[in-house]
């Protein structure tokens, strides 16, 4: 799942692997500050080789279109949560605390993680937020998919899924409980800060962990 580089990602996403250079990791840490900076819509390749001091073409060597950076920055994210997934429920015995722990990493809010100096976890995380679902949303998905660009989000909504089989056999509809979980808290953080009357803000709680949480635990028993 990583190496000493990084978090891999499925080489069909990039003409060149970004890790592979420090120009390719100034793409990604750039491209990560400007689209959480002006959004995607606005974000382009020539604004980003601006921004870090290279040529519009030089970016275009790494990637395809800015829809393929967006992908690479969604199978990094689901990538790296997937392997904290790992490290947060290794050595432990009880599927249902597994299963809390796995939920904690997945909706609780990112702090940075100083494994990866050229990606900031947080802006990542608010990207993915506010913009991932265009990475899927679209009408080249299916042709998308037969290339795998979204195996890293089947991987980890199967991972937690298994769990949840593990703690009741009969329950029907693991992966659809997971993705929706995971979805819905992206949701309820965005309203918390943009739309907060469609959710619930209280003082002094992680209302969208506590809730999130109830709701899974509710469900499969």
């Amino acid at each position: 799942m990583t190496t000493q580089i990084g978090i891999k990602v499925n080489d069909r996403v990039f003409l060149k692997d970004p890790e592979s250079s420090d120009l390719g990791r100034s793409i990604i840490e750039g491209g990560i500050d400007l689209i959480d900076e002006i959004g995607f819509e606005a974000f382009t390749f020539r604004k980003l080789s601006q921004k870090i001091g290279s040529t519009e073409a030089s970016v275009y060597r790494y990637f395809e279109s800015k829809h393929r950076l967006l992908i690479y920055l969604s199978c990094w994210y689901w990538r790296w949560m997937d392997y904290r997934i790992v490290l947060a429920t290794a050595n432990i015995d009880s599927a249902e605390e597994r299963l809390q722990r796995a939920l904690g990493v997945l909706v609780r809010k990112v702090e940075e993680d100083s494994d990866f100096s050229h990606i900031n976890e947080v802006k990542l995380n608010s990207i993915i937020i506010s913009e991932s679902s265009k990475a899927y949303l679209n009408k080249h998905v299916d042709e998308e998919n037969k290339d795998g660009f979204f195996l890293d989000y089947k991987e980890l909504v199967q991972h937690v899924s298994d769990i949840i089989v593990e703690i009741n056999p009969a329950y029907k509809y693991p992966n659809m409980l997971v993705s929706t979980i995971i979805e819905g808290a992206h949701l309820q953080r965005f309203f918390a800060e943009h739309l907060s009357r469609l959710t619930n803000i209280i003082e002094g709680e992680d209302a969208v962990t506590d809730f999130c949480l109830q709701t899974v635990l509710k469900a499969v028993k």
